[in-house]
Parts: C-alpha cells; structure tokens; sequence
C-alpha cells in the first residue's frame, strides 16, 4: 500500500517538470564560467658547471723600451763601389839610398895585435832606398892611423829594405891625440858615400853590445 504510494508521487513530480523540458529546472543566474590562464611550465634552471676549456688570464711581463738603431737600406745595384785599400810600398824611392849615421867613439889598448891606442867607431847603415843592398864594404880612415888594423874594414853581404845594421871599426891611432875619422861605405851598386868627424865624441857607456853588432835588424820608428 505504503510502496503505490511512493510510486504516485513520484510520477506527479515527473509530470509537472516536464513542462518546460528540464528535468532540474535551472537557477535564474548563470555565472560565466573562468578563464583559466594557460598554465606555464615552470623553467628549469640547472646550474651547468663550468666547461672544461676555461680562459686562461694573459701574464703582461713589463718590458724595457729600447731604442731599435735605423735599419738603412743600402741599394747595392747602384751604390758606389766600395774603397780598396792598397798596401802602401815599402819605399818610394826605387833607387839604391843608404844612410850612414855615426854613433860614436871610443879608445883602449890593443895587445891582441900588438898595438897601442886604438881608436874605435860605432857606425849604423840604414837602407833607406826601394832595393837590397849587397855586398857593402864600410872602412873606416884615420889621419894619424899606424898601422892597418884587422877590424878597419867590415863588410855586410846584404841588407834588406828598411833594415839597418850597426858596425864596429878599429883602426890603430896616435896615443892620447884628437883623431879625425872618416867613415866610407861601397857596395855592387858602387860608392855610397863619405861621413866624416873632426873629433868623434866619446860614446862612453852607450856603445852597443858585442851581440847586436854585424846583425841586420828592421828599423826602428
């Protein structure tokens, strides 16, 4: 009985909606429906580490400012030719020249020859000219001369270009007497020259040693 009833009921309400075709009837208000903003993905930052290849900081090393000489150019095609040097000759004088210097004299006792005084000359021969002197023969005269000493002649057999050589001469003279000399040089080339000196100074400790005589030797500046 009481379920007919639950029935009758609930088809009267059926009926009574179906007037207007809804089966809830809808509210007089309808709020427009939200717009909802797109949503984002969110970013993902994920911190990278540093790559392997990194930049090395430059090293600036200090320099000194120096001064660079000029560079000069020189065009060799058209430059003028370079200087030579030509060796100087040994003489300008291409001709026999001799100079004949007397250094000095001196005296002292000869017992080896048997004789008195004798009066010794140093005399120094120059070969100032452009050709070899040979052969030369230097004498060496006296006025009060005895007799004829061994040493009164030297002879030189050759005496290069700007050589000179230096000579000792004896000849046999008066005891404690002033001894004017005279001094006289020849050769292939013939008769150089005569030096003469009324009184040969007394050359005293500056007479050359035995050793350096008779030897050629180049000539001093």
């Amino acid at each position: 009985m009481k379920k007919g009833l639950l029935v009758l009921v609930l088809f009267s309400v059926l009926l009574l909606s179906s007037c207007n075709g809804w089966f809830f009837e809808p509210s007089g208000y309808n709020p427009p429906t939200p717009i909802r903003p797109p949503t984002q993905t969110p970013s993902i930052i994920t911190a990278t580490p540093a790559s392997a290849a990194t930049m090395t900081p430059a090293l600036v090393t200090p320099t000194m400012a120096v001064d660079t000489p000029a560079v000069v150019i020189t065009d060799t095609l058209f430059a003028p030719p370079a200087d030579t040097i030509t060796p100087e000759p040994t003489s300008m004088n291409p001709f026999p020249s001799l100079l004949v210097e007397i250094l000095g004299c001196n005296t002292g006792i000869d017992v080896t020859h048997g004789m008195g005084e004798v009066t010794n000359a140093f005399v120094v021969l120059r070969n100032t000219g452009g050709v070899e002197l040979t052969n030369l023969k230097t004498t060496l005269n006296a006025l009060d001369e005895g007799r004829e000493h061994p040493d009164k002649t030297v002879e030189v057999t050759s005496l290069a270009v700007g050589y000179k050589v230096t000579l000792k001469l004896t000849v046999d003279s008066t005891y404690q007497a002033e001894t004017p000399i005279q001094i006289e040089v020849t050769g292939d080339a013939g008769l150089f020259q005569r030096v003469g000196a009324d009184a040969c100074k007394d050359i005293g400790i500056l007479a050359p040693k035995p050793e350096a005589l008779n030897t050629p030797v180049p000539n001093s500046p």
